[in-house]
């Protein structure tokens, strides 16, 4: 487990997540073009109430299952 600081509109906020998912959270914002703390703030954005780490986490679970289906 990581803990990292990002920023999302303008405020600082800590984010605990395994490497795993933070290494993949990297991955999909270099292919978007984005920056780590850019596509943590679109989740952020976009995520129904509750806690942010399991946003990220599910939205990378969402990410991987997608991909698995374009594969099939």
């Amino acid at each position: 487990m990581r803990k990292r600081s990002v920023t999302i509109d303008g405020h600082r906020t800590s984010v605990s997540l395994e490497d795993a998912f933070w290494a993949e959270l990297s991955a999909i914002a270099g292919q978007r073009g984005l920056s780590l703390n850019a596509l943590v703030a679109e989740i952020d954005h976009g995520r129904s109430p509750g806690n942010l780490s399991s946003a990220l986490r599910l939205f990378v679970l969402d990410e991987l299952r997608k991909r698995t289906i374009s594969r099939v």
